[in-house]
């Protein structure tokens, strides 16, 4: 049996498939769509080791909303992927399955609140220096934070950065954001010893004709998907003994957060970041302001 089958079966996916088809009579499209998203769920649950629908929390629940946003989804996608888990929770509590229905006071985007959690420095260096050289990946794992960390790339940035987007000797990346808007990045020191090492030690090893010109490979040498990358950082966030909620894109905001920290000019900050509107990189000054009242709390004789 295939996991996804074995998933299907402990979250009774196949009879809610029947339920949705049968009596609510959902769209043959609709129908599709909602199984894609309680398999997306299922393996999510299965990660939290959740074994069947009676162990799923609100706290589960919410924590999956933003795994669904960290993996770049829009925002009409997640919106989909609640209802689809609103609808299971319809079904099992609807044939006693389950007692309490934890998905009632699931948000859903609109309401998430606007400032981004960031990471401090030294929270940033105890990631970057999570993979160690015992883990057969670590050359990779130590490179794609880097990078992340080091030019402030979104998770679809990360997965379809190509080798030739690594511009090592003039110490910038080529990123394709939204659009496929193209921007170059500086890069430090660190970003570029990482990338070279991992070129020259590891992708190699990994390539075996699938790569595409991606940089950064899975241990098959197929490029790494979304959930792959995720679940890169995730194993690496609690190797760091990290007890924020830390996504690709909390990486991103430290990297736009430490720049302004530091006194970065803010349409600086909005080049490097890829924004369209600097409204949108304005987001950052708020988290400024936050970070100067923590520390004139902190440090003031009468704060």
């Amino acid at each position: 049996m295939s996991d996804a089958e074995r998933r299907s079966r402990a979250f009774l996916l196949a009879r809610f498939t029947d339920y949705i088809a049968l009596e609510q009579g959902l769209s043959p499209r609709t129908q599709e769509a909602y199984g894609r998203d309680l398999q997306r769920f299922a393996e999510f649950a299965e990660l939290q080791g959740i074994a069947a629908p009676v162990d799923v929390t609100a706290r589960v629940l919410r924590d999956y909303v933003y795994h669904l946003k960290d993996l770049g989804l829009s925002p009409a996608s997640i919106r989909r992927n609640v209802s689809a888990v609103r609808t299971w929770f319809r079904f099992l509590t609807g044939d006693g399955i389950v007692v309490r229905d934890p998905s009632e006071r699931l948000e859903t985007p609109q309401k998430w609140r606007t400032l981004p959690e960031v990471l401090t420095v030294e929270e940033v260096q105890r990631l970057i220096a999570a993979p160690t050289l015992d883990e057969p990946m670590a050359f990779r794992d130590r490179a794609l934070l880097e990078l992340a960390y080091g030019a402030g790339l979104r998770v679809s940035e990360w997965i379809t950065l190509g080798v030739r987007d690594l511009l090592l000797e003039d110490g910038l990346v080529r990123v394709f954001g939204k659009g496929n808007k193209e921007r170059l990045v500086p890069i430090g020191r660190s970003a570029i010893g990482a990338a070279a090492v991992y070129l020259r030690e590891l992708r190699p090893t990994l390539e075996k004709g699938e790569g595409k010109g991606i940089l950064f490979l899975n241990a098959r040498g197929k490029p790494l998907t979304r959930m792959g990358a995720w679940k890169i950082l995730r194993g690496h966030v609690e190797r760091a003994g990290l007890t924020k909620h830390v996504s690709p894109h909390t990486l991103r905001h430290s990297f736009a957060t430490h720049l302004l920290e530091g006194g970065a000019d803010l349409r600086a900050v909005q080049e490097m970041l890829g924004h369209v509107d600097i409204a949108t990189t304005q987001i950052y000054t708020h988290v400024d302001r936050e970070y100067l009242r923590q520390v004139h709390r902190s440090f003031h004789p009468r704060g």
